[in-house]
């Protein structure tokens, strides 16, 4: 047997004709998974021994081991069978620091350990606060002017609402008044802020290692603690009761929590009724959909910024910034994306853009009558066919609730632009697998099924109405 360094690891190729190219592999997983999941996850897998009919690969973790066991062994079986049809199972090996732990026979150590870099076991900070997110350049307006003022309030007198629970739509500036709040109070205090998704990465990282004690005691230290997107514990029960004693033991030490959500405490469904109550026993704000004058106090903030940051003067009337403020329907971040790209065309062409120059870069932005939600969707499709959406989103497989929740997920996947995980977490925490099983049952029935054709149809209308 051979032994090769490849992508700084070391690999023990078969002497076996046709053995797999693992570089090619490795292609393959990044054009099939994506960017995202490719470097976080597969890159990291190596080749360590090949067989007729399995391979042995290699992991630095036992998380690692168990994150792409549980969510992507079907779907590399099946790449790398493209590659050598006789493969019929794959076996992780768990690298731990610079060794190879297998069995016997396959013990080694790597040609040059310093290269490898292991995935370190302790809890990280992941107290990321963007300085530029601060109160000095979140825009004021009548849609979040009570959630300024309370997130402003909070910072002078600490534990005066707790929780704060900030809600509303996407884009709308929520994460900036976080982070904003973390930014004032760091100085004297130890600030924590994470999203709940990383919250409930460190929570499964910590059962894995049976190193629940400093998790702990790691989220339970801080004074205040700040946490995004609360919304994405829904579905998740082990993770609720964690956030559930958190959340008890900073109250009880006088710390300050600050929430955010992209709907109110009483409307997060799938979470316990003991944390909605929870949430809803402070101070409850929303920040609304800007106005007209907000959103052209936008425009113009942002163009004074470009002008100190980057030195450049960009001449747009205030015609075109009404224009712009106007045509833009659903929120900030949009509104900054349209005006980056008519910044882009005014400095590319070096000229002084009008509203017609405007319409014809836009012109496929304003075609779009509205955004769709995942959660639109759902409600959609379960209103359609008279069903709860506690109903649809059962884990019950009976064909009344099984072909309406595979229609919403059909249409979830064509309408949105959430990705098949996140879709999956959507409808009650499934595997993005049963999303692609949705899908291609969905555009089979449509082509031979006029009754299911029909319905897609109508639903479709109904979500694109103004």
């Amino acid at each position: 047997m051979e032994k090769k360094s490849l992508n700084s690891k070391t690999i023990f190729v078969s002497e076996e004709e046709n053995t797999i190219n693992w570089n090619e592999v490795q292609n393959h997983f990044q054009k099939t998974f994506g960017h995202e999941v490719y470097s976080s996850w597969l890159k990291n897998i190596s080749l360590l021994k090949e067989y007729n009919d399995y391979l042995i690969l290699g992991v630095p973790t036992r998380f690692f081991r168990d994150w792409i066991v549980s969510r992507y062994l079907d779907k590399i079986l099946k790449d790398v069978k493209s590659f050598k049809l006789s493969l019929n199972r794959i076996e992780f090996k768990i690298l731990d620091d610079n060794k190879i732990i297998t069995d016997e026979k396959f013990k080694d150590t790597y040609a040059d350990p310093g290269k490898i870099s292991a995935i370190k076991d302790s809890i990280l900070n992941y107290n990321r606060l963007n300085p530029l997110l601060n109160f000095e350049n979140f825009v004021e307006g009548s849609s979040n002017k009570i959630a300024l003022s309370s997130s402003k309030r909070v910072c002078e007198q600490l534990s005066r609402y707790n929780p704060l629970y900030i809600y509303g739509g996407v884009g709308l500036g929520k994460t900036h008044l976080l982070n904003a709040i973390g930014l004032k109070l760091q100085e004297k205090n130890n600030v924590m802020f994470i999203s709940a998704e990383r919250f409930m990465y460190h929570f499964i990282k910590s059962i894995k290692k049976n190193d629940m004690v400093n998790f702990k005691d790691f989220f339970r230290r801080s004074s205040v603690f700040i946490i995004d997107d609360i919304q994405f514990i829904r579905g998740k029960e082990g993770l609720q009761e964690e956030f559930f004693h958190t959340f008890n033991s900073l109250i009880e030490k006088s710390s300050q929590i600050i929430i955010s959500a992209d709907r109110s405490p009483t409307k997060l469904d799938r979470v316990q009724e003991r944390i909605k109550s929870r949430l809803s026993g402070g101070l409850i704000v929303d920040i609304d959909t800007p106005d007209l004058e907000l959103k052209s106090k936008i425009i113009k903030n942002k163009l004074n910024d470009i002008s100190n940051q980057f030195k450049e003067n960009y001449n747009i009337s205030e015609d075109v910034i009404n224009f712009l403020a106007n045509q833009s329907k659903t929120n900030i971040r949009e509104l900054l994306g349209i005006l980056n790209r008519v910044i882009a065309f005014s400095k590319i062409h070096k000229k002084t853009l009008n509203i017609s120059d405007c319409k014809n870069i836009l012109k496929d932005v304003f075609n779009q009558t509205r955004v769709i939600t995942v959660d639109k969707i759902q409600n959609t499709v379960s209103n359609f066919f008279n069903l709860s959406l506690n109903e649809m989103l059962s884990q019950r497989r009976s064909r009344p609730l099984a072909r309406p929740r595979q229609i919403a997920m059909y249409l979830a996947k064509k309408m949105t632009t959430r990705s098949l995980p996140e879709i999956g977490r959507r409808f009650a925490n499934r595997d993005h697998t049963t999303v692609i099983h949705a899908v291609k049952t969905i555009t089979k029935l449509s082509e031979k099924d006029e009754e299911i054709k029909n319905n897609v149809n109508q639903i479709k209308a109904i979500l694109l109405e103004d």
